[in-house]
């Protein structure tokens, strides 16, 4: 398989999700050359609804993301109702604008109903994955500031040399590359940490779908105090699940399988399943990474899901992969050297697994939270360091730390 060689780094990513797009935009604004290798023939995202915080926000905006082409409602706050009684349990917050990620908890896990409120405290937007996801891919392939990255559909990876890297595909080409995204981490993280990482059951799935909504519902507990219009209701109900093996998304669900474990629920919440539907409805088992022992390895690194998988309780799992991309865009700026690249790699490590894996902690400590009856939102007490973080300024920073102009010379 052919490779670019002229001026900038070439680039391999394995995996053509939000991690991949990301850095593929970061890296080509650089003028790098980056190829992204995405096994499936069509890739689309499942998936309905996506929190994308300030953090993220704040990467996107500097990557000629635009805002409104990700067609979020403005997100900053929520609402819990008790499964039994239907009651308000925090305190109604007045929403002038709704993109509901409606958490509904079966078996021993008390209900909890979530929306957004007002635009005076943004957190940041909620949209549909697809929208991010296009957006992503149209400024990561579109001309722009750098050349276009060439996206390769149906193009399985089988082998990765870390060390050299170097990537193998079932067609039998082999492509050598200055550095190695691992963004779909089955293949690129096996090669990279020397042996299979397979994600840890946490004892819950969800079932996930989006509904349609009319301009009024007709469930109070949904429209009061919404002046924005709305359209569509993200739907997640968690569930305890004791299956051992972590599956992933499973084929389509039912919205009888949905009643099956929720029809004890007070009934003001049950009009919810009568809702025409706007996607199908599947069911996710839960699962998390274990805390991998590197990240990197030679000319390669791992990023998003590949290196920290996470539960989705604290709505950073994409923001994790959005800072990643945009980091490794600082880190390896236009004039980077082949030589340069595995001294950038740990320079990457160091400032993006502590806080990956940080995430991927507090997520498994807010279900556990939820689990005993704890509020939605755990982290308020974190925000500051979730929200407020600026990964770009992070990265540059340690990059004029650690390689200055000095790295550039001849």
């Amino acid at each position: 398989m052919a490779s670019d060689s002229s001026n900038g780094l070439n680039v391999s990513v394995v995996g053509a999700g939000i991690a991949g797009l990301t850095a593929a935009i970061a890296l080509g604004r650089n003028g790098h050359h980056v190829q992204i290798f995405e096994k499936s023939e069509s890739k689309t995202e499942i998936g309905v609804a996506l929190g994308v915080p300030l953090n993220a926000l704040r990467v996107l905006d500097q990557l000629g993301i635009t805002r409104k082409n990700l067609k979020g409602v403005p997100w900053s706050g929520g609402v819990a109702f008790d499964a039994e009684s239907g009651e308000d349990t925090i305190g109604h917050q007045v929403a002038d604008y709704l993109g509901v990620a409606d958490y509904l908890v079966a078996d021993s896990m008390p209900a909890r109903g979530w929306s957004t409120a007002g635009p005076d405290q943004m957190i940041g937007l909620l949209c549909h994955r697809s929208d991010l996801y296009g957006e992503l891919k149209r400024v990561a392939t579109g001309p722009g500031q750098g050349p276009p990255a060439k996206l390769h559909l149906g193009t399985k990876v089988v082998a990765c040399d870390s060390e050299a890297g170097t990537i193998f595909f079932t067609s039998g080409e082999v492509l050598h590359a200055d550095l190695v995204l691992g963004a779909d981490g089955s293949v690129v993280g096996t090669h990279v940490l020397g042996e299979v990482q397979k994600a840890l059951p946490w004892g819950v799935s969800c079932y996930r779908t989006v509904f349609k909504l009319p301009p009024l519902s007709g469930m109070r507990w949904l429209d009061d105090g919404v002046s924005g219009t709305k359209t569509l209701l993200n739907f997640i109900a968690v569930f305890t699940d004791s299956h051992e093996d972590v599956q992933g998304c499973t084929p389509t669900a039912s919205r009888e399988d949905i009643i099956a474990k929720f029809r004890s629920f007070h009934p003001k919440f049950l009009p919810v399943f009568d809702l025409p539907a706007h996607s199908e409805i599947f069911k996710w088992q839960l699962g998390v990474l274990p805390l991998l022992p590197t990240w990197i390895r030679g000319r390669t690194a791992l990023l998003g899901d590949a290196a920290h998988a996470t539960l989705p309780f604290m709505a950073q799992g994409a923001a994790m992969a959005v800072e990643e991309g945009g980091s490794l865009g600082c880190l390896f700026p236009t004039g980077t050297r082949p030589e340069d690249v595995p001294q950038r790699l740990k320079a990457y490590q160091d400032i993006r697994k502590q806080r990956g894996e940080f995430v991927r902690n507090e997520s498994a400590e807010q279900l556990k939270n939820l689990m005993c009856g704890g509020p939605v939102v755990r982290y308020r007490d974190i925000q500051p360091t979730l929200l407020q973080y600026d990964a770009l300024a992070t990265a540059r920073d340690c990059y004029e730390e650690r390689f200055g102009d000095k790295s550039l010379s001849e």
